[in-house]
């Protein structure tokens, strides 16, 4: 298969956070290093290649940067201070681009300026969504003036409305993700021999596995015990509150300032976040450990939109049991303009999409290596006899 060579492909990496590619001088110390790779996975060393010969196909179809969890051994042994760890994050923000087929992630990576005016203009959205939708929010609670003495949410956002456009909203999401999703498996697999379909079938449980626990994490180095505990939590905190608000929505959104049992496991995954967060923003400021030593800015907003989107749950939650009406509503609002953004920008288009590219990848590989497996024990074609044998 012929290749094509991209010169300009180094100074392309550049923009999204692997600047010292050139320093490496492929030793294989990395690889040495690193205590996830094997002989069907030899990263960081060969992905690092593919970037410095210019091979755009070869990393499009690779999915070695997915397999990586930046534990920093790489980088820290690196003799000459090539930051391999570094070069891997840099090239999975490059692959997320790669495989969104709108370019917004291409713009968001190269351009803080670029994801802010998203992300505001998401949140603008949502407050003229409340501002001057006839019979809904602001224009819904002039209409109801008892509803400023005491909190009346049907008064301003009727259950139904927000159940509809959270489904509305989800599935754009998941259109969106599903279908850069499919372009990376189109990439991967042209680079991929065919595997037959018990090996997709049998690997499906890895793809699950590592969705819910990306426990391949906890195989990294001094201390990927605690960055995966906190990772898990966080996943989990998370997806109980998007089941809650999109799911169960009918139950967990009270109408009063009354109490209601659906809100207890929503406290608990809302400390965890808080506590999550703030403990990663506390790593990040240090800059202890290698995973958080070079912390983009799309790094920095992800934690910093999840913290605020579960501080001003609570301080709306508290708002409502005080019985404080304009407060409430007000609240209301703010919280949904931090957490729609979040969600319409850093799920498809950032960070967020991590969390389905790396059980895909894993899923893939496992895919690779049972197809390997089977070619390798299938008995070998019987050489043809020559005519005079027969």
């Amino acid at each position: 298969m012929s290749l094509r060579v991209d010169p300009a492909l180094a100074n392309e990496l550049k923009e999204f956070g692997g600047g010292t590619v050139s320093r490496c001088f492929n030793c294989g110390n990395c690889t040495a290093a690193c205590q996830l790779t094997n002989q069907d996975a030899v990263f960081p060393r060969r992905y690092i290649r593919y970037i410095q010969l210019g091979l755009r196909e070869k990393m499009l179809g690779s999915v070695d940067p997915w397999l990586c969890f930046y534990c920093g051994d790489c980088s820290e042994t690196c003799p000459r201070e090539a930051d391999p760890g570094n070069l891997m994050m840099a090239s999975r923000r490059w692959l997320i681009a790669a495989y969104d087929w709108t370019g917004l992630s291409r713009l968001m990576y190269r351009s803080v300026r670029w994801e802010l005016v998203l992300l505001f203009a998401v949140a603008a959205a949502v407050l003229a969504w409340f501002s001057l939708t006839p019979g809904f929010g602001f224009r819904l609670l002039a209409a109801h003036p008892e509803a400023r003495q005491t909190v009346m949410l049907q008064c301003f956002a009727p259950k139904d409305v927000i159940h509809q456009a959270d489904v509305a909203l989800a599935s754009v999401l998941a259109a969106l993700l599903l279908s850069n999703a499919a372009r990376m498996l189109y990439y991967a697999r042209k680079h991929c021999q065919p595997a037959p379909a018990s090996a997709w079938l049998a690997a499906l449980g890895e793809f699950v596995i590592q969705g819910l626990t990306q426990k391949r994490w906890r195989q990294c180095a001094s201390g990927a015990s605690r960055h995966w505990l906190r990772h898990l939590l966080l996943v989990f905190a998370y997806g109980t509150m998007f089941l809650l608000v999109v799911v169960f929505l009918k139950w967990f959104q009270v109408e009063d300032a009354s109490f209601h049992w659906t809100s207890l496991p929503g406290y608990a995954a809302t400390l965890v976040l808080l506590a999550a967060t703030l403990s990663i923003m506390a790593d990040r400021r240090r800059k202890r450990d290698p995973i958080h030593r070079h912390s983009d800015v799309s790094d920095w907003l992800f934690v910093i939109l999840l913290f605020l989107t579960s501080l001003s749950g609570i301080l709306l939650h508290a708002a409502r049991i005080l019985d404080l009406p304009m407060p409430a509503y007000a609240l209301y609002v703010v919280h949904l303009m931090i957490a729609v953004p979040m969600l319409v920008v850093e799920v498809p288009f950032g960070k967020w999409s991590h969390l389905l590219y790396r059980p895909l990848a894993l899923y893939l590989a496992e895919v690779e290596r049972r197809a390997q497996r089977a070619r390798a024990a299938a008995p070998a074609p019987l050489a043809p006899q020559p005519a005079w044998g027969r």
